[in-house]
């Protein structure tokens, strides 16, 4: 899966270390079918980030992935090659949690509406999520896969992976202070560890035992672990019931 993880050296803040983001490697092909690559236009750039597909028409990414045009490519190993499993379908509705809050990044969720049915095939298919009461411990280790950043300016066109621990929640606090909320969020991340997501893996999954536990949220600007990822059990009811409501509605 692909986590963005670096080989590299910069400066950091005052009282920090310089050191290297280590961590992850590229995927076997096609070994994520869930997996969902992100083209996002907004008023001001186009950007990248992750998802994944929980329903043939739906793909479950973080709200800060935002935009006003988003395209969805299922089926992806390089995502700048033709590759015949690739299916590219828009976005017809992109659903925020209405409890998002950009200031904190807080109830950091949304689901996207495809435009038509994915065809479900051996590299496209859907991810299971947890139960309510799936709790995920500290000590877990967790994957996450994107096509984020594999270094602090370098980027990669194919899906990487990364083996991540789940942290107590207390090291999240100690580091995020208010933005955490252990309700509805996870500290991912051994700080020991020159592992982390970073820049453009947003959006993807946490996967415990090939079910989605978590969603790839925000960190520290270093790429240093742990970081934050969005509890997928605290919103259950409000991904069912939006998934269950929204084809009733008339598209817009």
């Amino acid at each position: 899966m692909q986590l963005f993880f670096l080989l590299l050296t910069f400066r950091l803040l005052p009282r920090a270390e310089a050191g290297k983001i280590i961590g992850g490697h590229e995927a076997k092909p096609h070994s994520y079918p869930y997996m969902a690559f992100l083209q996002i236009k907004t008023s001001e750039k186009t950007k990248i980030c992750g998802g994944f597909l929980v329903h043939e028409d739906f793909v479950l990414s973080a709200a800060h992935c935002w935009g006003s045009k988003i395209n969805v490519t299922l089926g992806a190993h390089n995502v700048n090659k033709k590759e015949r499993t690739q299916q590219h379908i828009p976005v017809r509705r992109a659903i925020r949690h209405p409890a998002y809050d950009n200031s904190t990044t807080a109830n950091d969720i949304m689901l996207l509406q495809l435009m038509r049915n994915a065809n479900l095939t051996a590299e496209v298919s859907t991810l299971q999520l947890p139960r309510r009461t799936m709790l995920v411990m500290p000590g877990r280790v967790c994957r996450v896969a994107s096509w984020g950043r594999i270094q602090v300016n370098k980027s990669t066109d194919r899906l990487h992976e990364v083996e991540l621990e789940v942290q107590w929640d207390k090291e999240c606090i100690s580091l995020y202070k208010d933005h955490y909320n252990s309700a509805t969020q996870l500290c991912v991340g051994d700080p020991r560890e020159m592992k982390s997501s970073f820049k453009g893996d947003s959006g993807g999954p946490l996967v415990c035992n090939n079910v989605a536990q978590g969603i790839v949220s925000f960190g520290k600007k270093n790429g240093r672990s742990p970081r934050v990822y969005t509890k997928i059990s605290s919103f259950l009811s409000w991904i069912k019931e939006t998934m269950r409501s929204i084809p009733l509605q008339r598209p817009d």
